[in-house]
C-alpha cells in the first residue's frame, strides 16, 4: 500500500496524468469527449463515463466526489448538460461544483470539459 506521502500517477503520457492520487485524494485532469459530436448531451455523457472509469481505476467512485469544475463552449448548453449530469450524479453525495463558459482547447469541437477531485 502506498504511503500517505506517495504520489501515484495514472494514465500518464509525458505531458499530463489523467489522474493523480495523493494523501487520500484523487485529482483528475480535464476530461473531454472522445467523440466530437455536435451534441453537448452526448459529449457530457461520454465525459461522465470517462470520469467513472478514471475514478474506478484510482479506487473510488462518483459518491466520493468532492469538487467538479465544468467548462462549456456555450453557456446556452447549460440546461442540456445539466439534464445528463442530473441523471448521473449521486444526489445524496453531490460535489461542490462550478460551471463557466470558456473557449476550450482544440479545434472548436469540444463542447464540454470537466475536472474532478474525489476522496479515496
Amino acid at each position: 500500500m502506498p504511503s500517505e506521502s506517495s504520489i501515484q500517477r495514472l494514465s500518464s503520457n509525458g505531458r499530463l496524468s489523467r489522474a493523480v492520487v495523493h494523501a487520500g485524494t484523487v485529482y483528475l485532469a480535464g476530461v473531454v469527449a472522445r467523440e466530437k459530436t455536435p451534441d453537448v448531451a452526448a459529449q457530457t455523457a461520454d465525459v461522465l463515463a470517462q470520469i467513472d472509469a478514471l475514478l474506478a481505476k484510482a479506487g473510488t467512485d462518483r459518491s466520493r466526489l468532492l469538487r467538479v469544475t465544468i467548462w462549456l463552449h456555450d453557456i446556452g448548453d447549460f440546461a442540456a448538460m445539466n439534464a445528463v449530469w442530473d441523471r448521473w450524479v449521486d444526489a445524496a453525495n453531490a460535489p461542490a461544483r462550478a460551471t463557466v463558459e470558456s473557449r476550450l482547447a482544440g479545434d472548436g469541437a469540444n463542447l464540454v470539459e470537466m475536472m474532478a477531485t474525489a476522496a479515496l
